[in-house]
């Protein structure tokens, strides 16, 4: 237990940082009535890069209250990404609404005022927040996190006692790194150089506002244009010839040479004045060996970071502070599910990490846009550490996934060949599924007297499922093709529950109705058949015999 002053100050819940992921789930935890404390070393607004939003952030700041916020700021919408990688050296664009219609775009953002927006909305919304309150300490009891040692901004050091400490700490990873929780991605061996310009060409419309990422022989740039006239330029290159090249020569030379290997980005930057930087991210893609501990959970940064290509690092933060507050609440108000809720916050943000991880390494081993060292380092990294992707990962790129991107990297690249078997084969299987089916399927007596068994290895679990901000019993579906899981309705948990090999799908809805109203009997007999055809399609019921 660190020694010092005693405590000085209570909280049910303290976070360390006022970042996109410590003010979500001090937010969402102050809603539910918790006593949170916010402790932010720097004061808002301050500089961050990041500045590229995803479409998946939207829904989260609308539960936030924050949306209006954002959307009356005067960012610059976001429609998509225009890229300069995988075969062709002309650039070529993807758009949101290829694959959502709900969320067509997103923003690019100024971080001092999106992160302040999300901050004051925070403070708004009951949560104590102390800006200039540097976290210098962790409080522990027999190995349990009970508070946090800080520094205010008259330089008097206090402790704080608390039920719970959520670390939203940044890449500065407070407990990760007083735990030694994080591990360092051998695949991501690179760091960034960045700065900002003004008076910077945008691309032609329709693209003007879309990011732009270009491939170059000594690694790739990003420009993204900003509501304030500014541009947001970065250059991520191998670590370790980067770190040897700043060592002979400043930021600002070393940024102007990689510029001048891309012959699109120099054009758009051929008029613009450096206004910010350069600045060096030397700290690249790590993952938390665990994110949860005996009083504390991590999110954001502070529990994971990778590649930037696809500007992923506020939806992880903003994902995980909605999910960390779920955690907390769940343990703090429900203890008897604590071990198990912590199992599936783990599980959950892992899955949307790896995602990102493994959609970066493909994009990064299907570029031959450039032969150089950097990429055939990384085609060789990979020949070494085989991509081998996650049967989730290759159903996303089966499918139309809502990040909406996934598919771009086989269709403009070169993939490894083991990845375009496994989503043709997806695919295959899907489309004959589909073929099997009447198309009037709910009318064919065929259809309904047939037996469905589930896939072997398909198990129905009991687990928690986030439902009003907090984990609840739910249950899961977990099938050799869907190793991470899919959480199921309560309709569908007990759809699935009845599948024994020997019922007929019209015994199954018979049985799954009978819990209903009667004047609910016909709504929930078209919601059960359809979800089973959904079931069957993805494989989950693997056989419908007799049809």
């Amino acid at each position: 237990m660190a020694s010092g002053p005693s405590s000085a100050l209570t909280a049910d819940v303290v976070v360390i940082g006022g970042g996109p992921g410590g003010a979500t789930a001090a937010t969402m935890l102050a809603r539910k009535g918790f006593r949170v404390l916010l402790l932010e070393r720097e004061r808002f607004p301050r500089a961050h890069v990041g500045e590229s939003l995803l479409p998946a952030s939207i829904p989260v700041l609308e539960e936030l209250g924050a949306y209006e916020r954002v959307r009356n700021a005067g960012f610059l919408p976001k429609y998509g990404a225009t890229m300069v990688w995988g075969r062709d050296k002309a650039p070529w664009s993807w758009y949101f609404r290829e694959t959502s219609r709900t969320y067509p775009h997103s923003y690019q953002v100024s971080r001092p005022l999106f992160d302040s927006i999300l901050l004051d909305n925070a403070r708004a919304r009951g949560v104590d927040v102390r800006e200039e309150h540097a976290v210098t300490g962790v409080l522990e009891r027999d190995g349990a996190v009970e508070g946090v040692r800080v520094r205010t901004p008259d330089g008097e050091v206090t402790d704080v006692s608390a039920r719970f400490v959520v670390d939203a700490s940044g890449q500065s990873a407070l407990l990760g790194r007083r735990f030694g929780l994080r591990r360092w991605d051998d695949f991501f061996r690179n760091l960034a150089v960045y700065a900002y310009y003004r008076d910077a060409r945008t691309l032609p419309p329709p693209d003007d506002t879309n990011i732009f990422i270009e491939s170059y022989p000594g690694g790739w740039l990003w420009t993204i244009p900003l509501h304030t006239g500014e541009a947001s330029v970065g250059a991520v290159v191998d670590a370790a010839a980067g770190r040897d090249a700043l060592r002979e020569q400043d930021p600002g030379r070393f940024l102007a040479d990689q510029i001048a290997q891309a012959p699109h980005t120099s054009a758009m930057l051929r008029d613009a004045t450096l206004t910010g930087g350069p600045f060096v991210a030397r700290d690249w893609s790590y993952v938390s060996e665990r994110t949860v501990g005996d009083g504390f959970v991590m999110v954001g940064d502070a529990a994971c970071f990778v590649d930037p290509l696809f500007s992923s690092g506020v939806h992880l933060a903003m994902m995980s502070g909605v999910l960390a507050a779920a955690y907390v609440t769940t343990a703090l108000k429900n203890p008897e599910m604590r071990e198990a809720a912590a199992r599936v916050y783990q599980e959950l943000y892992r899955n949307e990490y790896d995602h990102f991880r493994e959609l970066a390494r493909l994009f990064y081993t299907s570029n031959r846009t450039e032969e150089s060292y950097f990429w055939q380092a990384r085609r060789l990294l990979d020949a070494n550490d085989a991509l081998a992707p996650r049967q989730a990962f290759v159903r996303a790129l089966a499918g139309q996934s809502p990040r909406g991107y996934e598919r771009v990297a086989l269709e403009r690249g070169e993939p490894p060949a083991d990845v375009v078997e496994g989503v043709r084969a997806v695919e295959r299987a899907r489309a004959e599924r589909t073929a099997r089916l009447p198309l009037d399927a709910l009318s064919q007596d065929a259809l309904l007297a047939a037996v469905p068994q589930l896939a072997p290895g398909a198990v129905l679990e009991r687990k928690p499922v986030v439902a009003e901000g907090e984990f609840v019993w739910g249950h899961v579906l977990t099938t050799p093709d869907r190793p991470e899981g899919l959480p199921c309705s309560a309709l569908v948990g007990a759809l699935v529950s009845r599948i024994d090999g020997r019922a007929t799908v019209v015994d199954i809805l018979a049985a799954v109705c009978d819990a209903y109203p009667e004047g609910r009997r016909a709504e929930v007999t078209g919601a059960a058949f359809n979800a089973l055809r959904i079931l069957y399609v993805d494989g989950a019921v693997a056989e419908l015999r007799g049809l």
